[in-house]
């Protein structure tokens, strides 16, 4: 993987059409993205390139439905977490394999964490393992229970 600095990339109306172009079909051709932007197509991959380089795009993958992937039972979590631990709770939480996203927000909870297991059984265990983390003192999950639509990645 190259070592990419993050460098702040000011995005005009077409850096910002062609990302919505991508997010929803990443396989898109040059030839194409330059039609539906009425751009040439030199246009088109430079800016493409220099999103990439900058680091403003990072990849391309495949967007899965959520049903399609092993694990059946998603959730998110938020988390409460006492004094000014919060670095030390990231990292364990970090070690739980079932955690696909950490978020650190404001107001009542500190964390919010996206979370799957393959089975009821098997999320309740998770939600278990993660409330014996030294630092967390209150926690409330809520399945999710369909993706309607998402630009994100499930990897």
């Amino acid at each position: 993987m190259k070592n990419m600095e993050a460098k702040v990339v000011t995005m005009d109306h077409l850096d910002k059409r062609l990302i919505t172009l991508l997010r929803h079909n990443g396989r898109r051709s040059i030839s194409d993205l330059a039609v539906e932007t009425a751009t040439s197509r030199a246009t088109v991959r430079a800016r493409i390139e220099r999103l990439e380089q900058s680091g403003a795009i990072l990849g391309y993958t495949v967007i899965l439905r959520a049903d399609a992937v092993d694990e059946a039972v998603r959730g998110i979590m938020m988390i409460e977490i006492e004094g000014h631990v919060t670095d030390r709770v990231i990292r364990a939480l970090g070690s739980f394999s079932e955690i696909s996203e950490i978020h650190t927000t404001n107001g009542r909870w500190d964390l919010i964490v996206e979370l799957s297991a393959a089975t009821l059984s098997d999320f309740d265990s998770v939600l278990r393992r993660i409330r014996l983390v030294p630092g967390i003192t209150g926690s409330e999950t809520s399945l999710l229970l369909s993706t309607p639509r998402s630009t994100r990645a499930r990897l």
